[in-house]
């Protein structure tokens, strides 16, 4: 490239950069320069303390639990919206009749806002009057009314399941459209070569949809670790912290009990563990692709 070259490359970047710096860097670098300061407020004069916080963070009980059930959420999240999201694109993309109607159909959970979800899961997961009981207790799958939500055995995963059905909409969409650019003469090839439906899954489609498949999950992992409004809403962390991630920890600290020192600690810890995750997974699924020609 030329020098003019160069310069008009910079020219072309300085917006994007200079909005990049003023809404994504400053407030990151803002939010670690803030959990070095003892603050809250009723004193808004912040006390450099330096690394004060985070010790106390880590050695408080409570991080633990954080920690546990951020890593409970997201894997659980990801997983389950992922295999499901897949599935219905399999199962749109068979040509079946109506398809227009199945696919509006099943993309409604994705398009309500996450405050609408949860209140209506609330009323869903209530004891006396939620349908879920009902239908449970109708087909026999309990004898009794359960306090889904009321439950620290069975708040999370009812939660779970909330965000799941809100989310895996969002994954067939990407799977969808990646199974439309599947090549066709190579499925044609696998059957007449024999191949049945589940070799040619895992050796036809998988492999042509690879990238796609790393970049949903990369997608669905760094949304589902920020979630925050259907756990709010559903059950404020409780009940006994069974569900307090990252997110409502954060609000909980600052907005609720204004020690934005310790806030901005945990937002910090929070950026820190969802780092540490994707770089896992990219460095095993980059591991996983360049030991699949040798098999």
């Amino acid at each position: 490239m030329t020098r003019r070259d160069q310069w008009l490359l910079w020219l072309f970047l300085a917006p994007t950069l200079l909005l990049m710096g003023v809404f994504l860097y400053y407030p990151m670098i803002g939010t670690v320069w803030e959990s070095l300061h003892q603050s809250s407020f009723i004193s808004p004069d912040p006390e450099f303390v330096g690394a004060q916080i985070y010790s106390r963070v880590l050695d408080d009980p409570d991080f633990g639990t954080i920690l546990a059930n951020s890593l409970v959420w997201t894997v659980g999240v990801v997983a389950l919206q992922n295999v499901l999201g897949f599935a219905a694109a399999m199962l749109l993309n068979q040509g079946l009749p109506m398809q227009g109607v199945l696919r509006a159909l099943v993309l409604m959970p994705f398009i309500l806002p996450g405050v609408v979800t949860a209140i209506l899961w609330r009323f869903m997961y209530d004891p006396q009057l939620g349908l879920v009981n009902s239908l449970m207790i109708r087909t026999g799958l309990v004898e009794d009314s359960a306090a889904w939500l009321a439950d620290p055995g069975t708040a999370m995963a009812a939660v779970i399941f909330v965000a799941v059905w809100k989310g895996f909409p969002f994954s067939m969409l990407i799977y969808l459209a990646a199974l439309q650019n599947v090549d066709e003469s190579q499925l044609e090839a696998a059957t007449l070569d024999g191949a049945g439906p589940v070799r040619k899954l895992f050796d036809v489609v998988l492999p042509a949809i690879r990238h796609v498949v790393l970049v949903n999950i990369v997608l669905t992992l760094i949304l589902t670790f920020n979630y925050f409004d259907i756990v709010w809403v559903l059950t404020r962390g409780g009940p006994q912290d069974s569900t307090h991630i990252f997110p409502t920890k954060i609000y909980e600290t600052g907005f609720g009990q204004f020690q934005f020192g310790e806030a901005a600690t945990y937002g910090v810890m929070s950026i820190l563990v969802l780092a540490v995750l994707v770089a896992l997974y990219v460095i095993v699924e980059r591991g996983t692709s360049r030991r699949r020609p040798e098999a």
